[in-house]
C-alpha cells in the first residue's frame, strides 16, 4: 500500500544505511588540492528542449548527508527507508519512480522523532559541558517552561530554509511557531515544542522529496527552466550527495544561477570543496552496484579468509582507488582499467598475497604483477562470482552492463546448467565447461557476449585470489572484446581503457544521475555533445562535472507531455505555496 504524505507541525503520525565513511581529512585535503577543472568551457546543447520535471526521493544517503551537515554528523539517522530499485543502470534513478509504504513511514516516524530528541538533547549535567542545543538552537528561551516565539522564530527560519532548501514564506513560518508555541504550552517545556516542529519537517513531502518546481525562462520565451531553489538542489544532490548548503541557498536567492558566470564561480567552489568526494563517491558506488556487497556471501570452507572485514575493505579499496585517480590526481577516467595504483589495508593484503602494513597506505603493484586496474581488485571479482567459485559469465555479465551500458538478455527459463554445476570431472577449467554449456544453442547466444571477457579474470578466483591452474590444469586467460583480442587480463584491461562504449557509459550515467532519472530520447543531443566534450578534456572527470553543472542543458525543462505530465502534477502538488517562498 502507498501513502501520500500530509504533514503538519502538531502532528507526529508521521536515512538510511550510514554513508561510506569519507577517508582521512589529510586525503580531504589532497581532493581540496587536485587539479581544478575551471578552464573547461562550458557545453551547450543547440534544440535541446531539456529534461522532463521529476518528483524523486531523497536516497537513504542523501537523507543521511542532509541530517549531517543541518544537525551535525553524530546524529544517529537510522534506516528510515527501504532500499531502491535499479532503473536504468543506477539506483539513484529508481528513486524518480518510488513512492512511501506504510513500513516506511512508521520508519520515517521513528527516525523523525529520534533526530528531534537528538537535536534538543541538553547533553551532559556538567554545566561546563555544551549540549547539542547549544550548537543547533541559536537563541535561549526567556523561560525554559514556557513558550518563546521570538526564539521559536528565529530556530524556525534557520532550520526550515536548510531543510526545504529554500526560504519558508512567512505563512509556514508562522505555523511552525504556532505548533512549538502549543507544544511547549501543552507539555511546559519549550525545547519539546521545537522537538515537534523538527518532526513534523523531517516528515514532510516536500522534504523527503525532491521536486523540480519550473517557471518561466525569460532567456527563452515559452519555454520553461527550475527556479533557483530547485536548481541549486539539483546541484547539490549531484555534485555533494546532500542538500543545498546555506552558501548555495545564498547563491540562489542572489540570482548567480541564472549566469554562466555565477554557475561557473558557484561550481567551482563546489568543486573545490572536499565534499566533492560525498558525492564521487555515492555515484560510483552506485554504478558499480556496490549496494550488493551487504548480500555477499563466500563459503568459508572454501574462502575462509573472505571476512565481513575483509569484504568492507574490498569496496572502500575502490572508492579510494577511484577518488585518488581521478580527483587527487585528475587522471585519464580511462585509464582506471589500467591503473597499477591503489590502496591496501592488512586484511587485503591476505587476500592478495602482499606484506601488510598497518592501517590503509598507497600501494602500487609492480610492473609484472597481473593485478591491474579496477577490474583486478577483489571488489570485482569476489562481487561477480559465486559462493564457492569463479564466474566468466557473471564478471562478463556486469562489464557490459555497469561499465559499457550493454544489455546482457537473461538466459531463457529451459536452459540446462547441469554442466556447470555439476560438470564432468575431465572438465577442469571454467573455459572448458563453459564450451561444452556452449554447444547448446539456446546458450551460445548470450554467452558469447559475456565468456570472452569473464574467461580473461579467470586466473582469478571467487575471492579475487590469484591462481595460475585450476584442479591441476592451467588456466588459459586469451579472449576478446567486441573484434579486440588479448592473451591475459592486462590486455582486457587495455581493451576496455580503448574501447569507446566505456566513456560514453559513464556520460549517460553521471547525466542521469545529475537529472535525477533515466534518460530519455530527448537527452540524446545534451549526451553527443557532452562525450565529445568529454573526449577534448582528456576525459577528465571533474571536467565532466562542470560541464554538464554549468551547461543550460542542465536546467532546461521540457514541456510536459503525455508521459511526463504525471511527474509535472507531483511538482504542482509539491508546490503550492512555491511562489511565496521563491520571494
Amino acid at each position: 500500500m502507498k501513502l501520500v504524505f500530509k504533514c503538519s507541525v502538531a502532528s507526529s503520525l508521521l536515512a538510511t544505511v550510514a554513508a561510506v565513511a569519507l577517508a582521512s581529512c589529510s586525503q580531504a585535503e589532497r581532493v581540496a588540492k587536485a587539479p581544478a577543472a575551471s578552464k573547461v568551457a562550458s557545453v551547450q546543447v543547440a534544440d535541446y528542449q531539456g529534461t522532463v520535471a521529476r518528483v524523486r526521493r531523497m536516497t537513504p544517503e542523501q537523507y543521511h548527508n542532509t541530517v549531517a551537515y543541518i544537525f551535525g554528523s553524530d546524529i544517529d539517522v537510522g534506516s528510515p527507508f527501504a532500499p531502491l530499485r535499479r532503473t536504468d543502470g543506477l539506483l539513484a534513478s529508481g528513486a524518480a519512480s518510488v513512492g512511501v509504504t506504510t513500513g516506511e513511514l512508521q520508519q520515517l516516524q521513528r527516525s523523525a522523532s529520534s533526530i528531534a530528541s537528538q537535536v534538543i538533547d541538553k547533553g551532559s549535567l556538567d554545566q561546563h559541558t555544551p549540549s547539542r542545543r547549544d550548537f543547533l538552537i541559536p537563541c535561549k528561551p526567556v523561560d525554559e517552561t514556557a513558550p518563546d516565539d521570538v526564539c521559536a522564530t528565529k530556530f524556525v527560519k534557520e532550520i526550515g530554509r536548510l531543510l526545504y532548501r529554500r526560504p519558508l514564506a512567512d505563512a509556514r513560518v508562522a505555523e511552525f511557531v504556532a505548533g512549538a508555541h502549543k507544544g511547549a504550552a501543552d507539555l511546559k517545556n519549550f525545547y519539546t515544542g521545537l522537538a515537534g516542529v523538527v518532526e513534523g519537517m523531517l516528515l514532510d513531502p516536500k522534504v523527503l522529496m525532491i521536486a523540480d518546481l519550473t517557471e518561466q525562462d525569460p532567456a527563452h520565451p515559452g519555454k520553461l527552466r527550475l527556479d533557483a531553489y530547485s536548481l541549486a538542489s539539483r546541484l547539490a544532490f549531484f555534485l555533494w550527495d546532500a542538500a543545498p548548503d546555506d552558501q548555495l541557498i545564498k547563491d540562489a536567492e542572489k540570482g548567480l544561477l541564472f549566469t554562466a558566470k555565477g554557475r561557473a564561480q558557484v561550481v567551482d567552489r563546489m568543486l573545490a570543496s572536499p565534499r566533492i568526494e560525498q558525492g564521487t563517491r555515492a555515484f560510483f558506488d552506485d554504478m558499480f552496484g556496490f549496494e550488493d556487497f551487504g548480500n555477499l556471501a563466500k563459503d568459508a570452507s572454501v574462502y575462509p579468509m573472505m571476512t565481513g572485514a575483509t569484504i568492507k575493505d574490498a569496496r572502500e579499496q575502490t572508492l579510494r582507488t577511484v577518488v585518488d585517480h581521478l580527483l587527487t590526481r585528475g587522471d585519464d577516467y580511462r585509464a582506471l582499467y589500467t591503473t597499477r595504483k591503489t590502496f591496501m589495508s592488512p586484511t587485503l593484503a591476505t587476500v592478495y598475497q602482499i606484506p601488510t602494513k598497518p592501517g590503509w597506505v598507497p600501494y602500487e603493484f609492480p610492473a609484472d604483477s597481473p593485478r591491474i586496474g579496477l577490474l583486478t581488485q577483489i571488489s570485482y571479482l569476489s562481487l561477480h562470482a559465486h559462493p564457492a567459485r569463479s564466474s566468466p559469465t557473471y564478471r562478463g555479465k556486469a562489464l557490459r552492463e555497469r561499465l559499457l551500458c550493454q544489455k546482457v538478455p537473461l538466459p531463457p527459463a529451459n536452459v540446462d546448467f547441469s554442466i556447470l554445476e555439476n560438470p564432468n570431472p575431465l572438465l577442469k577449467t571454467a573455459r572448458q565447461r563453459l564450451e561444452a554449456h556452449r554447444a547448446n544453442p539456446v546458450c551460445a547466444g548470450c554467452h558469447k557476449i559475456t565468456d570472452p571477457m569473464g574467461l580473461a579474470l579467470e586466473n582469478f578466483d571467487g575471492a579475487g585470489r590469484f591462481r595460475a591452474s585450476e584442479k591441476g590444469a592451467d588456466i588459459d586467460a586469451s579472449g576478446s572484446l567486441d573484434g579486440k583480442e588479448f592473451h591475459d587480463v592486462i590486455g582486457l584491461g587495455q581493451a576496455m581503457h580503448d574501447h569507446p562504449q566505456l566513456t560514453s557509459c559513464l556520460v549517460r550515467r553521471v547525466y542521469s544521475y545529475a537529472t535525477g532519472g533515466p534518460l530519455t530520447s530527448t537527452d540524446d543531443k545534451a549526451i553527443t555533445a557532452l562525450n565529445a566534450a568529454f573526449g577534448q578534456s582528456g576525459y577528465r572527470y571533474k571536467a565532466l562535472l562542470r560541464m554538464i553543472a554549468t551547461s543550460d542543458a542542465f536546467y532546461e525543462i521540457v514541456e510536459p507531455t503525455t508521459d511526463s505530465k504525471t511527474g509535472e502534477k507531483k511538482a504542482a502538488a509539491l508546490s503550492s505555496d512555491s511562489a511565496a517562498v521563491s520571494k
